[in-house]
C-alpha cells in the first residue's frame, strides 16, 4: 500500500474537499496523514483546542 500526504490550509479544508478520496484511500488500506498549516485561529466556530479535539476525533 501507499502513504499519502494531504495538506490544507486549515483545519476541514482537506476533509472538504477531497473527502470522498481521503475515505476511499483509508478504506483501501493506505497510510494517510493530514497535515493543517493552522490551527484554526481566528475562528468563530470555537476555541482552537476544540477545533484540535474535534480533528482528532474525526481522525481516529
Amino acid at each position: 500500500m501507499a502513504s499519502f500526504l494531504v495538506i490544507g490550509p486549515h483545519p476541514d479544508d482537506q476533509e472538504l474537499g477531497m473527502g470522498g478520496t481521503i475515505a476511499r484511500l483509508a478504506t483501501q488500506g493506505h497510510a494517510l496523514t493530514l497535515l493543517d498549516m493552522t490551527n484554526g485561529e481566528p475562528t468563530p466556530h470555537g476555541t482552537v483546542q476544540t477545533r484540535l479535539k474535534e480533528a482528532a476525533a474525526a481522525a481516529a
